[in-house]
């Protein structure tokens, strides 16, 4: 068990949580949780205010914007968020500077997280810094500087990938491993039997977790190579079925229209990722939090992703951009299990080809859920949701 945190004096201690996009959203809550589970058996009283999304307002959040659908990867996409992600700031930086919290916490979204510490550590120095679940530097840094301004906003890294760790200790960070938090998720987690009976679907047939978007650009750049592909691995596999599991709303429309327009035997599912992900033969999915999710849950997955052409043009000769993995399954311990298609290697044929090699039965699924044990094993024990706790409202109490 975790070290039990006592404030000298009872207080409402109060916490500020950044975060952006629907994964920083499924973190924030766990946390949030976690915070106030540890709180309540040790006599603290908390407030939270953030940025962030539903999940952490359910967990107790008093949300100053939800910032779920801000967020994008490349130059392009990011335009259409310029001035949304200003406003936030603008006023996260105001209701801080009214009310200074006993520690900020950030959670991913690096470049207005940054900016938001960098903030925190001009106008209010006494407050401390938590950057929970870093930006993956580790893996693709264009720019030192980024990691340096990182290891200076930062009083207290909180990691949950091992090389993450050791990567910012290296720069000089104050840091400690807590471990991945979706591991706290495995006892909630569906059976097989269980999502398929609540889904609806027959043991002996044959279900594929279509994955493509929870930024507005996968569905405009993904989601379309994603149903091509399920196309074709529907003429080639009869009774097979697909399942999407709606991240956000505002996708529905879009996404329907383009099933209906291939013709595919899917159904769109709002509020059952679980369910989705449970039940499912595999999954092909975009790249992000939820491979992870899908590796728990021992399903093996094709993982996808495009960005525009220029923006990858950019990133590859101007800034020299290249990256040994992309899916957090192959991060997790920097080797292959699953397979990746990146940009142009993304065409809806070789999805359908690796997609064939990992069903049941074909010549790669026992090495993927063997890679899922070798990966499970590098996340951490149980508890990782506590552990962080403890250190947020611990470094309040040493400071």
């Amino acid at each position: 068990m975790p070290e039990k945190t006592h404030l000298p004096n009872p207080q409402t201690l109060k916490i500020f949580i950044s975060t952006g996009e629907v994964s920083g959203d499924l973190q924030g809550g766990l946390l949030i949780e976690a915070l106030f589970s540890h709180a309540k058996q040790t006599g603290i009283e908390l407030e939270i205010v953030g940025l962030g999304g539903e999940r952490m307002a359910n967990a107790g959040c008093h949300l100053l914007r939800d910032t779920t659908a801000i967020g994008s990867v490349g130059l392009l996409e990011s335009i259409p968020f310029i001035l949304p992600t200003l406003e936030v700031q603008k006023k996260a930086k105001k209701y801080l500077q009214e009310n200074p919290p006993d520690v900020v916490v950030l959670i991913d979204y690096m470049g207005p997280n940054i900016a938001l510490g960098e903030y925190v550590k001009g106008n209010l120095p006494g407050v401390p810094v938590v950057f929970y679940i870093a930006p993956q530097l580790w893996v693709w840094a264009p720019f030192p500087s980024q990691t340096r301004q990182i290891v200076k906003i930062s009083d207290l890294i909180l990691a949950v990938f091992p090389q993450e760790a050791s990567y910012y200790k290296e720069k000089g960070a104050n840091v400690c491993w807590v471990g991945h938090p979706l591991i706290d998720r495995l006892g909630q987690f569906p059976t097989r039997q269980e999502a398929r009976k609540v889904l609806g679907i027959e043991e002996g047939e044959l279900a594929v977790a279509l994955l493509p978007a929870s930024r507005q650009q996968e569905v405009k750049y993904l989601w379309p190579v994603i149903l091509e592909a399920a196309r074709l691995l529907q003429e080639r596999v009869p009774g097979v079925s697909f399942w999407v599991p709606l991240s956000l709303e505002k996708y529905r429309g879009a996404i329907e229209e383009g099933i209906r327009a291939c013709g595919l035997r899917a159904k769109v599912v709002a509020g059952r990722s679980w369910e989705v992900l449970a039940a499912a033969d595999l999954a092909i999915s975009k790249s992000g939090t939820v491979n992870l999710e899908i590796a728990l849950l021992k399903v093996p997955m094709v993982v996808v992703y495009r960005v525009s052409g220029l923006t990858y043009g950019v990133a590859r000769r101007l800034f020299k951009f290249k990256i040994p993995f992309m899916s957090p399954v192959n991060l997790v311990g920097m080797k292959s299990v699953v397979p990746e298609l990146l940009q142009e290697e993304a065409t809806p044929e070789a999805i359908v080809d690796e997609a064939l090699r990992l069903l049941p039965g074909g010549e790669g699924y026992e090495e993927v859920l063997g890679g899922y044990e070798e990966m499970r094993e590098l996340l951490g024990p149980v508890g990782v949701c506590e552990r962080a706790a403890v250190e947020v409202l611990g470094l309040v109490v040493r400071g």
